[in-house]
């Protein structure tokens, strides 16, 4: 479909985990059976948002660092059980934010290509988005991993990234973290920040030119911005 000249943005990019996706609860469970194995106590539900943000190994670390850390012989094959329990369960609970159907549809019938820039796995990423029936609709998925070390969120390259694969045009970026506003600043592209994801510091403060509370909320603030 061609692009809709009355709509403001050719490429719309998302977030996946507390943007898209609410992922807590199958994270949550990926988390606490690496740290049962490990003698540790488990995480509650709530609180898993903050650990969440900078990939799988961050949000082990971080879970640790409460809980008196763990040398990096010890970690390697705790962090390697987390990342094969979670892969095989990717999307038990994990289910798209209410609206995020409906506004894709909408952005599509805008002529909008959409893409998800994560720091996530890019392997996991796309499995998860198959299996819960999303993946087709979006033109590219970058994950932590894709461009190499050093290169994910907060860097603008896994944005920058993104634009040339939708062959370019005006972009937006939402996201849930100051790490998704730091990139798309970096990249030079507004930025939407919705309230409902992971927000690892009040949502006011994350830096975004707009903030939405419901997906319903998003085509409105892209036409404001």
């Amino acid at each position: 479909m061609s692009p809709n000249p009355d709509f403001p943005f050719a490429i719309v990019g998302f977030d996946l985990d507390g943007t898209l996706v609410d992922s807590s609860h199958d994270l949550c469970n990926a988390l606490n059976h690496a740290l049962v194995l490990a003698g540790r106590d488990p995480v509650p539900l709530e609180g898993i948002a903050p650990l969440i943000g900078r990939g799988a190994r961050r949000m082990l670390e971080r879970a640790l660092i409460h809980d008196g850390g763990m040398d990096d012989e010890s970690f390697k094959p705790i962090y390697r059980e987390l990342l094969r329990f979670y892969e095989a369960n990717l999307a038990v609970h994990t289910r798209p934010f209410p609206g995020c159907i409906a506004m894709l549809d909408e952005l599509d019938a805008q002529g909008c290509k959409v893409a998800v820039v994560t720091n996530k796995f890019e392997g996991f990423a796309r499995s998860l988005l198959q299996q819960i029936g999303m993946l087709d609709r979006f033109v590219t998925v970058i994950g932590g991993d894709t461009l190499g070390p050093g290169r994910s969120k907060p860097s603008p390259d896994p944005v920058l990234e993104m634009i040339a694969r939708c062959g370019g045009g005006r972009t937006a970026f939402i996201g849930d973290t100051t790490i998704d506003m730091e990139a798309a600043k970096a990249a030079g592209v507004p930025s939407v920040a919705v309230d409902f994801g992971f927000n690892n510091v009040p949502v006011q403060e994350l830096g975004a030119d707009c903030v939405i509370s419901h997906f319903d909320e998003l085509i409105p603030a892209l036409r404001s911005l």
